[in-house]
């Protein structure tokens, strides 16, 4: 070592770093979360200043510093006023380092924070989160590794500081000299030997710093022994409610809400005591928009929603209930599972309130319900997309909602495992005495789970009602294609009990009269029957154009009346089961087939 070592400049050093570093993490975070929430064109402003010291030389910012802390500043006379100098002192390294460092330390977090997935963050509030919990619980841990890395930057930043350091605090030996600007003074008066130590230290502390930048965090995996590991029972029964089953005044969901999209507006009405309600509608037509007001996610343009007597969304009154307070459970199409908790934290987010051991049988007996309690120590990414569902609907039911929203939630299964979630869910439901909204595309699955429906297009309630009622008479030519006929074709009106059908080159009867607001007809493809009988009301010979096979059934593609020629597109859909079509291949053509009256939509 040399003789005339002197350890000042590396303690300075150390103790302003990390000094900067403490004081950059909590100003460069919270400048993070603020701009987080920030938009339109003052963001662009605000996040420019912030990052200026970034772009702008050292010496520049130490200048500025100058302007604002020097003796003859409004600030630093006021300092002195109370006896604290800044310039030319150890505090000065402190807020020069810091300045420079604290916009790797914002950008840095702000990138992380961003790049979590806001449905996280939805979910969370649904839980009944409030705002500091999120960001603590959720959006912080996710964004962990990038804040980490901000801060190493920081860190690094805030060592390497020459310019604006010696700018502001001088170079005093003993208190205001670091090892850059010792290296400095040190290649200055020649002493090279001197220098080339200090930069050997340097680099080998920003070697270590830059290692801190590859830490993984290491996943302690879940063995068998230290899951709950506890058999499902099949006796558990969930209480989705404290309510008793005579409490039921004002009992219900009544939502009547508008909101401009960017291509209609969307208006929805929509009123249930309980039990399951079914939006059908394509794509883009509003559904899952729906499902995020009534939750609080969205704020409706003008409206009001009340659920069990109390008002979640009033424009008249200006009365709009966080998220977090509506008690309503929300299971998303894309699970929106917490990635750094396991599936029993998972289970328990709901619950903080309650105690330890209380939120424990809690979780257990939710877990146990959708039978996924082997699973309780691994974390979403451990598991597979089915039970990633179950643990998503168990979450939900754990906080016993008052209403539940289910936004396509077994889109992403195949269709064993569908049918096997929506039997666990339909199970979980049993008790459950509030109304349950459920979104779908898939008509089958809608007719299943829902007792009414409701289709929504473009923006719009098109059609409405019992399910039964609405695949009867769907009224509308986007509501019987929605609600999956197949068969649909334009029909002008002759008289009240016959109708006209150009595109097919015929007439037909119909049971129930037809008005002069009719345009169109429909027919589903499964209530076409094929027959031997030539009597009787709307039967017509066919031939087959082509034909598609499934597993249990075929769809014929039927054209009427004649043999169809090379290229000439069919009339009909029909499908049949196996069973049929055996029978109906060892049949010459034409066959004949039926459109019952009664069968008959009749649209507009």
């Amino acid at each position: 070592m040399h003789p005339q070592f002197d350890p000042s400049p590396l303690i300075i050093s150390v103790a302003t770093t990390c000094t900067a570093t403490i004081a950059t993490f909590f100003l460069g975070l919270f400048a993070a979360r603020v701009m987080y929430e920030v938009r339109g064109p003052l963001r662009a402003w605000v996040d420019g200043v912030l990052t200026l010291p970034l772009v702008l030389p050292p010496t520049v910012v130490g200048f500025f510093l100058l302007l604002i802390f020097g003796r003859r500043s409004f600030t630093g006379q006021m300092l002195e006023h109370i006896g604290v100098r800044i310039v030319f002192s150890w505090p000065a390294t402190v807020i020069a380092a810091t300045v420079v460092a604290f916009p790797l330390m914002y950008r840095t977090s702000l990138g992380a924070l961003e790049q979590v997935n806001p449905t996280l963050l939805q979910a969370a509030r649904t839980l009944g989160a409030s705002e500091w919990v999120v960001f603590r619980r959720v959006q912080l841990p996710i964004a962990g590794p990038g804040v980490l890395a901000g801060t190493v930057l920081a860190f690094a930043r805030a060592m390497g500081e020459f310019g604006a350091t010696l700018m502001l605090a001088g170079n005093i030996p003993g208190r205001t000299q670091t090892m850059p600007i010792a290296i400095f003074s040190a290649a200055e008066s020649g002493d090279m030997r001197g220098a080339m130590m200090w930069v050997g230290l340097i680099v080998a502390l920003s070697l270590a710093i830059i290692r801190l930048l590859h830490y993984e965090r290491k996943v302690r995996p879940a063995s068998p022994a230290e899951q709950i590991g506890m058999a499902p029972p099949q006796d558990i029964v969930v209480s989705a409610s404290a309510r008793s089953s005579g409490d039921t005044a004002g009992f219900g969901l009544d939502v009547k809400a508008e909101r401009r999209l960017e291509n209609f507006t969307l208006s929805v009405s929509l009123k249930t005591p309980e039990g399951a309600v079914g939006l059908l509608g394509p794509s883009g037509a509003g559904k899952s928009m729906t499902l995020r007001m009534i939750a609080g996610l969205t704020t409706p343009d003008r409206g009001r929603i009340v659920l069990n007597d109390r008002v979640l969304f009033d424009s008249d009154t200006k009365q709009n209930l966080p998220a977090a307070e509506r008690r309503i459970g929300v299971v998303f199409q894309d699970y929106a599972l917490f990635p750094h908790l396991t599936v029993a934290e998972n289970v328990g987010f709901g619950l903080r309130k309650l105690a330890k051991e209380q939120r424990k049988r809690q979780v257990e007996n939710h877990l146990a319900l959708m039978q996924i309690s082997d699973l309780a120590n691994r974390f979403p990414r451990e598991i597979s997309g089915g039970q990633r569902q179950r643990v998503a609907i168990a979450r939900c039911m754990a906080i016993e909602p008052d209403a539940l929203l289910l936004d396509e939630p077994f889109a992403a299964l195949d269709p064993h495992l569908r049918r096997q979630t929506e039997e666990q869910l339909r199970k979980a439901l049993a008790d459950f005495k509030g109304p349950v909204v459920f979104v779908t595309h898939d008509m089958e699955e809608a007719f299943r789970f829902c007792t009414d429906l409701l289709v929504l297009d473009a923006g719009s309630v098109i059609a409405s009602g019992p399910k039964h009622q609405l695949f009867e008479a769907p009224g509308t030519v986007a509501a019987a294609r929605l609600t999956g006929c197949k068969n649909v074709v334009s029909a002008a009106r002759l008289h009240s009990g016959r109708i006209s059908i150009p595109a097919w080159g015929c007439e037909l009867a119909t049971s129930r009269p037809a008005d002069d607001a009719l345009t169109h007809i429909g027919y589903r493809s499964h209530q076409i029957r094929f027959v031997r009988d030539e009597s009787g009301d709307n039967i017509f010979q066919c031939w087959v154009v082509s034909t598609s096979e499934a597993p249990h059934e075929m769809t014929l593609y039927l054209r009427l009346h004649a043999r169809p020629n090379p290229g000439e597109p069919a009339h009909l859909q029909a499908d049949v089961s196996k069973d049929v079509w055996r029978t109906l291949s060892s049949t010459p053509q034409p066959w004949k087939i039926k459109l019952d009256p009664v069968r008959i939509l009749l649209l507009h």
